[in-house]
């Protein structure tokens, strides 16, 4: 093997909830290094969750982002001239990469007058197996259906 093998990063878990994944999300929603807006942004969107709804704000959160993660997705593979979507499996962290990126892009294209309204809008319609996010999932596990055939391409 002439290269090693790259190593991970490590996130550390948000200093107020302790959990790995509320820090990756608020490292996706910052820009420019405003990690101190960034986190804002997502507690508020918890707080106006446990106003709208009855449970916490992190379990919400929780189950919008399990809703999202696709398990299937097509990737292009050339084959002698002809360029194929082969259906492939999604890896753990890219299935929970893409979920994230999926939430926010969806939240940033609503109608609602701040982030983070924005954000636990789309929370709450992920949680309830619904939104644009939960939606674009479906659409991608569909593409990897309509394809199944071209399966064997997979190498």
């Amino acid at each position: 093997m002439r290269k090693k093998k790259s190593t991970p990063r490590v996130t550390i878990p948000d200093p107020r909830y302790g959990d790995v994944l509320v820090s990756e999300f608020i490292n996706n929603i910052m820009k420019r290094g405003k990690k101190h807006l960034a986190r804002r942004i997502l507690y508020d969107a918890f707080h106006l969750i446990e106003e709208r709804t009855k449970s916490t704000g992190l379990d919400v959160f929780k189950k919008a982002v399990s809703n999202t993660r696709p398990m299937l997705e097509v990737k292009a593979r050339r084959v002698g001239g002809a360029t194929y979507q082969v259906p492939t499996e999604v890896r753990g962290e890219r299935s929970v990469a893409l979920a994230i990126r999926w939430l926010i892009g969806y939240a940033g294209d609503r109608k609602d007058k701040s982030m983070s309204q924005k954000l636990a809008a789309e929370f709450i319609a992920a949680s309830n197996g619904e939104g644009n996010a939960v939606k674009k999932k479906e659409d991608t596990h569909k593409m990897a259906e309509a394809n199944k055939a071209f399966a064997h391409f997979k190498w």
